[in-house]
């Protein structure tokens, strides 16, 4: 069922006028659509620097420049911060204050919300880029923030959905258009997945703890995580994939009744398949096998979606090779769609076990952030430049050579990836015909690819090359015009119907926003109210081990200096059930030893071996050289050199607090161990010193490679002690 562009997104205020009378003058906010261009454009020039830098990084370590504040570990959560949260995020409120203005025929409901909104996102930006390099994180991925950056998230986000409803409610035009249910969706759950998954309790103003632990912690992350790029890169997405395709191809939505469907199996299947990315991990195997069916299911609607787009530009396509802008769109849809087969594929077991841990996944992840999400935001910034300025775009030219660096771009981006990624699933699994692992040394699948880490670099300048094209372009099509800062528009108070739908069953709900809302609400608490009630309250998913005890107070600073450096970024902690990683690095992972881990450090990457059972594996004197010259006892390592480590003190004024939180969480610390905390410490690390010394290895235990090594060293060692499994 077609719709009528004009009707559905802008109908002609006279025509209704004459209709109803009473027609009503008023002016559209385009200064700040203009705002959030601009810093949409600005962070994202600023994330895709950082991650090319960090793109040279692993092939090269030197490029970590030789500073605790840009290696690799430090800066990679920057990166995805600054191009999800900064140049996507920007990108979403620039097209939602231009497209619910129109949409609702009314100006947004408070201009000093739109400006707290603007305002009040940028610092968040600024106080990422300040805290992550300085090592302040709760590692979790896309939740790296600490504590008092999620509080003012949580305010700004309130202020935009005040701002968004208030508008919603005084609206001329009475139907709500698809896109505005989207925008609904994803205040609503993103709310939802911020405030469930930032649960913790601070240590201090920089350091936090989750209030979960270990499986169900692995749980929870990986629902935000999944459903972040589910609700935030997705969801706003196809909400303005749904206003700006109709209105640059100037034609109707294909289908508004496949819209119908796609909204709601979206929002309800999506919430379920966060478990995927936990495959063969210590989840137990109900929520491993939910995460799955639905993962499977979850492709017929994210395909509709990309169906109702690529259909709306029937009768259109000769268009596509005059506008520029209709060529992003197409490749944004098309890499939509592959990304959407392609993780319900990578979610089958038999795929995910090849797979996972690899960098099939990082140019899986690239396909649909380059493509979907920046191709898109590019066309939005095409579209909408040379409107707000009452100008044409300055050059068409300039504009399609943006989109065939784009393109080249995510080409030399994504197939070496996808190379690489094969090449390191089979290497981990290849077995000699006498049975033994043909690549023990895991380096050697490392050094097998680096020749593909410089091209995804390559890829990263030209799409980063094409974007500088687009600043010149639009600044040039900026001057060439002016900002039309209120813009006059003319509209009835309320339109009753939307003819098309008048009859519709589901015109009753795209009339009532309150309605529209608790229902969209409901749709997305129920998958994650299944998996979390028996992940926390059944004892039995998680099996309590004897010889499992809580990190010593050195060991819980190591752990910390392990976050803040990032080097969950590049390491695994998860052992997984398959012969070829029990004979490279020992036992599979039990649910059990992860019960004290706050947060949890599973990881989703390994650039480096999997390090679950590093502990004892070398002696005190390999970490040492290790980490101050990694080529030193790995001959070609990409891992950068940690020096500072050996220069800087533990802080040992925040031991005590540390254990005091774990204990409020569960953590069964007794009060003179906490009291006595430090002198435990001290002990502790005069041991490992000691030890160090016999090699002529001088060191001060107060240092922080003795609290690393201590760390290290503990890691899988609790079921080398022989013990049986209680439920509790």
């Amino acid at each position: 069922m077609s719709t009528n562009v004009e009707t559905v997104l802008e109908p002609n205020p006279k025509r209704v006028g004459q209709d109803s009378g009473g027609i009503e003058s008023f002016f559209y906010d385009n200064k700040i659509v203009r705002d959030f261009g601009i810093a949409t454009v600005f962070w994202g020039v600023a994330g895709m620097i950082i991650g090319t830098l960090i793109a040279f990084q692993l092939a090269n370590p030197d490029v970590n420049l030789g500073n605790q504040y840009t290696t690799f570990g430090r800066i990679r959560p920057l990166h995805t911060n600054a191009v999800i949260f900064a140049f996507v995020g920007n990108a979403i409120f620039m097209g939602v204050y231009y497209s619910l203005q129109r949409l609702c025929k009314s100006r947004m409901y408070s201009d000093l919300l739109s400006k707290l909104n603007f305002w009040g996102w940028q610092l968040i930006i600024v106080a990422a880029v300040i805290t992550l390099p300085l090592g302040m994180t709760s590692s979790k991925e896309y939740a790296e923030l600490e504590w008092p950056i999620d509080i003012a998230i949580t305010l700004i986000w309130v202020v935009f959905g005040w701002n968004m409803f208030g508008t919603i409610a005084k609206r001329r035009e009475k139907h709500m258009y698809v896109a505005i249910w989207f925008y609904i969706a994803t205040f609503l759950t993103v709310a939802v997945l911020h405030i469930v998954n930032s649960y913790a309790l601070p240590v201090n103003l920089f350091k936090s703890y989750s209030g979960y632990a270990g499986v169900q912690d692995a749980l929870v992350q990986w629902w935000y995580g999944h459903n972040a790029v589910a609700f935030f890169l997705t969801t706003p997405f196809l909400g303005l994939m749904y206003y700006f395709l109709p209105k640059a191809a100037n034609r109707p939505v294909y289908s508004y009744r496949l819209s119908i469907i796609h909204f709601w199996s979206l929002i309800f299947i999506y919430i379920w398949a966060g478990p995927h990315h936990l495959l063969y991990t210590s989840l137990p195997d109900w929520a491993q096998s939910l995460g799955v069916v639905f993962s499977i299911m979850l492709l017929a609607p994210s395909w509709g979606g990309m169906i109702n787009g690529l259909l709306t530009l029937r009768g259109a396509w000769d268009k596509v090779r005059e506008e520029p802008v209709l060529k992003f769109m197409v490749v944004a849809i098309t890499a939509y769609g592959m990304a959407t087969f392609e993780g319900p594929m990578l979610s089958l077991k038999n795929v995910n076990a090849i797979a996972h841990f690899t960098d099939w996944i990082v140019a899986h992840v690239h396909v649909g952030a380059l493509g979907w999400n920046g191709f898109l935001t590019f066309a939005m910034l095409y579209w909408l430049f040379p409107r707000l300025y009452k100008t044409q775009l300055h050059s068409k030219k300039l504009a399609n050579a943006h989109f065939w660096l784009g393109t080249l771009g995510i080409l030399f981006y994504a197939i070496p990836m996808y190379w690489a990624g094969f090449t390191q699933g089979l290497m981990w699994k290849q077995f000699t015909p006498e049975g033994t692992l043909q690549y023990s040394n895991f380096l050697e699948t490392v050094l097998q690819i680096v020749p593909m880490y410089y091209l995804r670099g390559i890829g990263g300048v030209l799409y980063l090359s094409g974007v500088f094209l687009m600043i010149y372009n639009l600044y040039k099509t900026a001057k060439s015009g002016a900002l039309e800062a209120n813009e006059a528009a003319v509209a009835p108070p309320v339109v009753k119907e939307v003819s098309h739908n008048a009859g519709h069953w589901h015109s009753w709900i795209e009339k009532r926003p309150m309605q529209m809302a608790i229902w969209a609400t409901v749709a997305i608490l129920i998958g994650g109210l299944v998996e979390f009630i028996p992940a926390f309250v059944i004892k039995s998913n998680v099996p309590t081990i004897a010889s499992v005890k809580p990190y010593t107070s050195l060991e819980l600073q190591g752990r910390d200096l392990y976050i803040k450096e990032g080097c969950v970024n590049c390491h695994t902690q998860m052992v997984r059930p398959f012969r070829s990683e029990t004979e490279r690095y020992g036992e599979y992972s039990k649910a059990g030893e992860f019960v004290y881990d706050h947060n949890f450090l599973w990881g989703s990457k390994r650039t480096g071996p999997d390090l679950h059972r590093v502990g004892g594996k070398y002696p005190h004197s390999w970490h040492y050289h290790h980490m101050l010259d990694p080529t030193s006892m790995s001959p070609g390592s990409i891992m950068p050199a940690y020096p500072w480590l050996f220069e800087q003190d533990v802080d040992l004024t925040t031991t005590q607090k540390k254990l005091e939180v774990l204990k409020q969480l569960g953590v069964p610390y007794e009060d003179e161990y906490i009291a006595n905390a430090n002198q435990e410490l001290m002990n502790q690390a005069r041991e490992i010193t000691a030890d160090l010394a016999k090699e002529g290895l001088e060191v001060r235990p107060e240092s922080e490679i003795v609290a690393m090594i201590a760390y290290l060293q503990r890691l899988g060692t609790d079921i080398k002690v022989k013990a049986e499994e209680v439920e509790e």
